[in-house]
């Protein structure tokens, strides 16, 4: 696992770290799900631009998204962060959501 990295902070994959992943080895951490979530899904944030593909589905999306500002390339579009935070509290991690999973 110790080659498998978050797209949106480069951390590693343990298991004290909950991991979704996404299409063609994408990744996403719990920690930046929370921010991802709490911006997006809580807060309204918006970070798209122009021509934006989102990191873990790779499709151009019109839904709001989240931007890694550490890593500039890596979104995270509405619709998979929701997706990702219903994996993560299927999985037998101890990850939750800060709020509950709406739909859209």
């Amino acid at each position: 696992m110790s080659d498998v990295l978050c797209d949106f902070c480069q951390r590693t994959w343990t298991h004290e770290i909950a991991m979704v992943e996404g299409h063609q080895g994408s990744c996403i951490c719990g920690r930046c799900l929370d921010v991802a979530w709490s911006a997006v899904v809580e807060g309204g944030l918006d970070d798209s631009v122009k021509d934006w593909k989102c990191t873990m589905c790779l499709e151009h999306r019109e839904d709001p998204c989240y931007r890694s500002p550490a890593h500039e390339e890596a979104f995270i579009c509405r619709r998979c962060i929701r997706v990702s935070a219903q994996a993560l509290r299927k999985d037998d991690t101890d990850w939750n959501a800060p709020g509950p999973v709406r739909r859209s």
